[in-house]
């Protein structure tokens, strides 16, 4: 089912604005809260909208009163999150042109290529398909344009033609998938550490050198640790948009995808499970040498870290993704919806390079020249 909501002033399309929080008509300039648009999207007075539950979500619904769960520290906590199916129906039509939209499976809000409506699939978000949070944009395009276009000057060693930031082919907003860890996290390292001192006394000089056992044992707890749960994003690039403020994590609610692009996760919570251990692992692995101080040396002798999921949640995070040409060749960059912070590799002139380094040469030689010089007439 498609849905689009509908200024009751004048009947145009309404979309989610970065600046108030609330649906807005571009039209007449109306605006209506999140929470009053919620579920009510304007449709013809011929359209009729149902809902209803399949058999398999009945059985669903049923079957989750009858379990019990038990608490293991040495397990995971399971969490039982939906997955879609590849066979899911693809063709939408738009309700302003009747326009046919074609759609990958995990499209799940869009605009139409015709008269440019923004579009939300509601049955790829409706029942075990919803998410269950979502982090609004804080940034509009104009805003996420001038932002690029400053970030783009601020290049001291991309070529000046770049910096002029004239080429912007497309910048789109997207929903990008994510899935939110709460995880747990227990640590615990024996080490052998020295102390190293060297003193004098008269002609000898001597080193002395104090050995300690070092035992440490943590139990910490990460919460909200964001993974990209898309096949088209760059997993590098979304995990240097963060941090992320969770302050104005929201409930998630389908108008707030009106007139962006959305998408649902291709990998769920299990599969990208051992991604985001590896990476907490290492968090733990830091905190705990950050405790080992005022050693000369560190040597573990054994260490153990422990890495349990205790929670996960399929959440919607802001992307704006900006499409540069350039000498006949796209340059991707992506930008945090909610803080702008912008991450991408931008060319490289060699020009400046070449200049840059030998400048700080040239220099280095200029200083060492003079030195030399000081120290003849000094001696």
């Amino acid at each position: 089912m498609v849905t689009q909501y509908k200024c009751s002033n004048c009947g145009a399309d309404m979309a989610f604005d970065t600046g108030s929080g609330m649906l807005k008509c571009d039209s007449c300039g109306r605006r209506d809260s999140i929470e009053n648009m919620a579920g009510k999207p304007n449709l013809p007075p011929d359209a009729q909208v149902t809902y209803e539950m399949d058999e398999e979500d009945k059985k669903a619904a049923e079957s989750s009163f009858d379990n019990d769960f038990e608490d293991s520290s040495n397990e995971d906590v399971v969490v039982n999150h939906p997955t879609f199916s590849g066979h899911e129906a693809n063709e939408y039509n738009c309700r302003n042109c009747g326009a046919v939209l074609i759609t990958v499976p995990q499209t799940t809000a869009t605009k139409c290529s015709f008269c440019g409506a923004g579009v939300i699939i509601s049955d790829r978000l409706s029942g075990s398909y919803a998410p269950e949070c979502v982090i609004p944009f804080a940034i509009n395009k104009k805003q996420a344009e001038e932002a690029f276009k400053k970030w783009c000057k601020s290049g001291l060693l991309t070529p000046s033609n770049f910096r002029v930031a004239d080429r912007i082919k497309d910048i789109t907003g997207i929903y990008v998938p994510f899935w939110l860890y709460d995880l747990n996290g227990k640590g615990e390292v024996r080490a052998t550490c020295t102390r190293v001192r060297t003193y004098s006394r008269g002609d000898w000089i001597y080193t002395e050198t104090k050995y300690y056992h070092v035992y440490r044992k943590v139990d910490l707890n990460y919460l909200r640790i964001p993974c990209d749960a898309s096949k088209k994003m760059d997993d590098t690039m979304m995990d240097k948009l963060e941090p992320y403020s969770y302050n104005n994590l929201k409930t998630f609610q389908m108008p707030y995808l009106a007139g962006y692009i959305a998408e649902k996760y291709d990998y769920d919570d299990g599969q990208l499970l051992p991604r985001v251990k590896q990476r907490v692992s290492a968090y733990v692995d830091s905190f705990i040498r950050s405790t080992i101080t005022g050693y000369t040396t560190v040597h573990y002798n054994w260490k153990n870290i422990n890495i349990r999921k205790t929670n996960s949640d399929y959440a919607l995070l802001p992307v704006w993704m900006v499409c540069y040409d350039y000498k006949q060749a796209e340059h991707t960059f992506a930008m945090n919806g909610q803080t702008g912070k912008i991450v991408g590799k931008p060319p490289i002139s060699l020009g400046k390079v070449a200049a840059w380094f030998f400048g700080i040469s040239g220099g280095s030689f200029v200083l060492l020249r003079i030195i030399t010089l000081l120290g003849g007439i000094l001696s």
